[in-house]
């Protein structure tokens, strides 16, 4: 089973200490299913929920193993359960359309009294997916080095794997992804003020578009990424785009980067950083940036209360998808800098529908591509585990839940 964390997802859950008794998980599961207009349909023809005509339809395909595996572990266990082909989006039903009335109701799904159990459900997160230097070569490549291949199936052919940027004046569905992505790049760098002779430093390179986009800028870019499977694509890339002399790509950690740079650019790395390494992330951007330089990141953020609320605690997205990631708040992110920098945010532009957009793409192009990658040793449960994360997400953006900001960071005034 290539990329999946262990076999537990794929076999019958073993039920030693397990959080409830599954008659109890059952209840509060049921429960959950009574808040969300979605229709939840058993076996027995048992239906659950208030969805109504026209309201995206869920089907429990083994009932006795979901709530078992969700006693086990009611964080993991849904995704698990997913997983293992225990529930599905009905016939006509899409996943993300029916995950999102979750979502957005996800502090009402239990009865309030029973979220002060949360220290107890939680399980912390173990300590081999620490980001120090070894720790994050580990985790970067338990996901980017997965297969080339397989994200280029899906993604745009600018090989983007972040939030693109469409049009706002007209529908987000009918626009093309590569302009979206393009128009996003364009936005950040125009954040960061990068132009001809900007250095620039790229904090995770991913495939390399946007170093290519500020060398044809006329930028000189420098590059760090932790896998060796994006940088090796990226190089090719960079040869065929002419712009060899304009670009280092270096297989580096951004604390051993050494340098000064007019503008720093990092999108959606900083969740990959950890919130241990936040004040080390934060003073190499200050170290690194020359006077008078802007930095511009694109971040992933939820609230500070839930991320205050979560930050401990091990979940289904950080055992399977991003080990070791964690999802910062705009005040986490503020505090980090006037603690630990000079800098201060400076501007925000916020992104997080354009997210849902994007996921939606991406999670469709995966599956109508997934023949021509499975060939590489991805089986059924690696496709139900990605199918999973993409919706999972696509439905904490498109409820608010989750957003996505280009943040810009200039020197605080002396």
């Amino acid at each position: 089973m290539t990329g999946v964390a262990d076999p537990f997802a794929v076999r019958r859950p073993v039920l030693s200490g397990t959080w409830f008794k599954t008659p109890i998980t059952k209840r509060l599961v049921d429960y959950a299913f009574s808040k969300a207009p979605v229709a939840v349909r058993f076996p027995d023809g048992t239906v659950r929920g208030h969805g109504g005509e026209g309201a995206p339809e869920l089907e429990i395909v083994r009932p006795k193993v979901f709530y078992d595996r969700l006693s086990h572990n009611p964080k993991i266990g849904l995704g698990e359960a997913y997983m293992a082909g225990d529930w599905r989006a009905a016939p006509g039903s899409d996943l993300g359309a029916a995950l999102t009335p979750f979502a957005e109701r996800l502090t009402t799904l239990i009865p309030e009294r029973l979220w002060k159990m949360r220290a107890v459900v939680d399980k912390r997160i173990p300590e081999s997916q620490r980001n120090s230097i070894e720790g994050s070569k580990r985790n970067i490549g338990s996901h980017y080095d997965l297969s080339n291949e397989m994200f280029a199936a899906f993604l745009d052919p600018t090989m983007s794997y972040s939030s693109a940027m469409f049009d706002p004046a007209t529908d987000f569905a009918g626009q093309d992804l590569e302009t979206a992505q393009y128009r996003k790049i364009d936005s950040i760098l125009d954040m960061a003020h990068v132009g001809s002779g900007t250095r620039v430093l790229e904090i995770g390179s991913g495939w390399g578009a946007l170093a290519i986009r500020a060398a044809q800028r006329g930028a000189h870019v420098t590059t760090v990424t932790l896998s060796a499977e994006q940088r090796e694509l990226a190089l090719g890339r960079i040869a065929e785009a002419g712009l060899g002399d304009r670009i280092d790509i270096r297989l580096q950690d951004y604390r051993d980067v050494r340098g000064e740079f007019d503008a720093i650019v990092s999108v959606e790395m900083i969740e990959a950083v950890g919130e241990e390494y936040w004040p080390t992330y934060f003073g190499a951007l200050d170290s690194l940036l020359a006077p008078g330089g802007t930095v511009a990141i694109q971040a992933i953020l939820m609230s500070h209360a839930r991320m205050l609320a979560t930050r401990r605690s091990w979940g289904w997205i950080q055992k399977y998808i991003f080990p070791g990631g964690l999802i910062p708040s705009l005040q986490a992110i503020d505090d980090s800098l006037a603690d630990h920098t000079t800098l201060v945010r400076s501007d925000r532009l916020e992104l997080g529908q354009h997210y849902a957009e994007t996921l939606r793409r991406w999670r469709h192009r995966f599956n109508e591509t997934w023949t021509t990658v499975s060939h590489r040793g991805f089986d059924e449960t690696f496709r139900r585990m990605w199918e999973y994360y993409l919706a999972y997400c696509e439905a904490g953006f498109a409820s608010g839940y989750l957003e996505v900001s280009q943040l810009q960071f200039t020197r605080r005034p002396a």
